[in-house]
């Protein structure tokens, strides 16, 4: 049998925390290894635990989760699923840059907090059904301009088939919706996909649609 899939839970409000806690320990296989009641704590607690996901809060006092999301990336291969309150929340384009591997909103079911765990920490990337497109390209389209140089710069590596396949990922198309498109295999987009994630050395998906949206390789349409 598999190892179960380890978590920390990281939010200032206890009653929230516990509650999250309380319905993922409830899976099987899912464990909760730890808590952290601000950022600081989620770093030390992740440094110590080693968990496979972390399930972040933005606000929160002393250090922030913005902060503890880029220490724990930088310094491991664990992801962080995002808490936000509101789906355009301010602080989404700083997560992603931090490398936050999805986001959540706070009032979601409980099958979808599941659910998410369990595709994060298969190594996909994750948004919250409505943080879509949208949102990454209103919070990209207001950082992105003294990025482009550098992002184009990167996007050199790629084949044409691959600069393709990042345009669709950053569309918001699904592997099997990319094969469709481009008459090929799942797994020929998948290859794909990969192949440019590690040329461009990033994460996940997300972190792909973020890097698509500063290099002006895909466009903010109005009304998206």
């Amino acid at each position: 049998m598999a190892e179960p899939i380890r978590v920390l839970v990281a939010d200032d409000q206890e009653l929230v925390r516990g509650g999250f806690a309380l319905i993922l320990d409830a899976q099987p296989d899912i464990t909760v290894v730890g808590e952290a009641a601000d950022g600081a704590q989620a770093i030390d607690a992740a440094a110590r635990l080693r968990p496979d996901v972390v399930l972040m809060d933005v606000r929160m006092p002393h250090v922030d989760g913005i902060a503890a999301t880029a220490r724990i990336c930088a310094a491991s291969d664990t992801r962080v699923l995002v808490l936000t309150t509101f789906d355009l929340d301010e602080y989404v384009y700083d997560a992603l840059r931090a490398g936050a591997s999805g986001f959540l909103l706070k009032d979601m079911r409980r099958d979808d907090l599941v659910n998410a765990v369990r595709v994060v920490a298969g190594g996909e990337a994750l948004l919250a059904p409505t943080v879509t497109r949208r949102l990454i390209a209103d919070v990209v389209a207001r950082a992105a301009a003294p990025r482009r140089g550098f992002a184009d710069a990167r996007l050199a590596a790629l084949t044409a088939r691959e600069t393709e396949t990042l345009k669709a990922v950053a569309r918001g198309l699904s592997n099997a919706e990319i094969a469709a498109e481009f008459y090929v295999t799942e797994h020929t987009v998948k290859t794909h996909v990969s192949n440019l994630l590690t040329k461009l050395a990033l994460r996940d998906r997300v972190q792909a649609v973020v890097l698509a949206y500063e290099a002006g390789l895909v466009v903010p349409r109005s009304g998206e």
